[in-house]
């Protein structure tokens, strides 16, 4: 996984999901991502093999929150 990308008040991390991964899956890690560290979807891409890279983002605090759980 690639490190946090900090733009103004937003932090993103990119997140790749293998093709393997179901639609309810994937939206079962994000939903843990969402209620844990405070991230959310910023943008989704689905490639032709199956494989998706989803964007997330938040907010940036002076307080540290958890970081992406993989």
């Amino acid at each position: 996984m690639t490190e946090a990308v900090v733009d103004g008040d937003w932090e993103y991390r990119p997140l790749r999901l293998p093709a393997g991964v179901s639609r309810r899956t994937a939206t079962t890690q994000l939903a843990i991502h969402a209620e844990f560290s405070g991230w959310e979807l910023a943008r989704t891409l689905l490639f032709v093999d199956g494989s998706r890279k989803v964007w997330l983002r938040r907010k940036r605090t002076a307080a540290a929150l958890p970081d992406v759980i993989t």
